[in-house]
């Protein structure tokens, strides 16, 4: 999780380097450092680099490592071409090297030929059995074209071969998809469809007594919460949509609308009952003053929306 000092030093090289106030190699370290992904600005001022002599020439090793950076990049805003640039120039530098391996293969994956790139990383396993990062690939290949028996398979073996933490499990696992309990080998089929909210509820738990500090897990927690519905889940997501502005400084839109939607959903259910109805009123108003704040100073065209939107949950 990137800190907010960290999160305001990135934001300023950013805007020093798309002004023109130089920094780029600062700039990329310290994205690569915090492991964000702003493929689009690390393809262009990478580039800006690779393609200058001068500048590349004066990062000694480190070139390479750029190369590595870019490439990636490349792949994430479709620029494979780009990409295959960077990794013809690693392949001759580094012609055995099991990490430019890696590298291909990702970006055989990137064009889509996921048999071709399944066959790359089988033949780096055969040499290092034990790539925990091959391994991650190959589960996320079998997910993204639905094959989730063939991931649960790959996922089981990938668990065989490593030490995983179990904040590290929910993470690598897609929650919904029935593969907590072949984790634990149960003795159930595989559903069809996906949306089994209350395994997704368990996994975002687990999350949370794992890092509790992590706003992300809280607000998915109470997104799950909310579509499950009923009174309890709903007061429970009102809780954690509220620990999740706690979190971020009061910063996360998103949750902001989660205290909106929730309020509404625990008034229309709660209707007639005195107590109930008054609980919390100091809050929804406080989250719906926020995001008015927030529009006038984004996106002051879109205030009458939103204003309609609050007036239609009758906050």
């Amino acid at each position: 999780m990137v800190g907010a000092t960290e999160e305001v030093e990135l934001n300023r090289l950013e805007s020093q380097v798309d002004n023109g106030g130089g920094g780029d190699w600062k700039y990329l370290c310290l994205v690569r450092k915090l492991k964000v992904r702003r493929s689009d600005k690390v393809l262009k001022h990478g580039l800006s680099i690779l393609n200058d002599s001068k500048k590349r020439s004066k990062l000694g090793g480190e070139e390479w490592t750029l190369y590595e950076q870019v490439a990636i990049a490349a792949m994430d805003c479709q620029r494979t071409d780009i990409a295959m640039d960077c990794v013809k120039v690693l392949q001759k530098k580094f012609p055995e090297s099991l990490r430019v391996g890696r590298l291909e293969g990702m970006l055989v994956e990137a064009k889509g030929s996921y048999e071709d790139a399944d066959n790359i990383y089988e033949g780096l396993l055969e040499d290092n059995p034990l790539d925990q990062v091959i391994h991650k690939r190959r589960i996320a290949m079998s997910k993204a074209q639905g094959n989730i028996s063939e991931a649960i398979t790959r996922l089981n073996k990938y668990l065989e071969i490593s030490v995983v933490s179990v904040s590290d499990l929910w993470q690598i696992m897609m929650p919904g998809e029935n593969l907590l309990k072949s984790m634990f080998h149960y003795k159930c089929e595989i559903p069809v469809k996906f949306h089994e909210y209350k395994q997704a509820a368990f996994c975002y738990e687990e999350l949370i007594l794992c890092q509790p500090t992590v706003p992300l897990y809280h607000l998915a927690y109470a997104d799950v919460l909310y579509t499950i519905g009923g009174l309890e889940n709903l007061q429970n997501a009102k809780k954690y949509y509220t620990s999740t502005i706690d979190l971020t400084g009061g910063k996360n839109i998103r949750a902001l609308y989660g205290i909106c939607l929730s309020s509404s959903a625990i008034g229309q259910l709660t209707k007639g009952r005195n107590k109930e109805e008054k609980e919390g009123t100091e809050l929804q108003s406080l989250a719906a003053t926020a995001l008015e704040k927030d529009y006038k100073k984004r996106s002051s065209n879109k205030l009458p929306l939103l204003t309609a939107t609050l007036k239609n949950l009758k906050l």
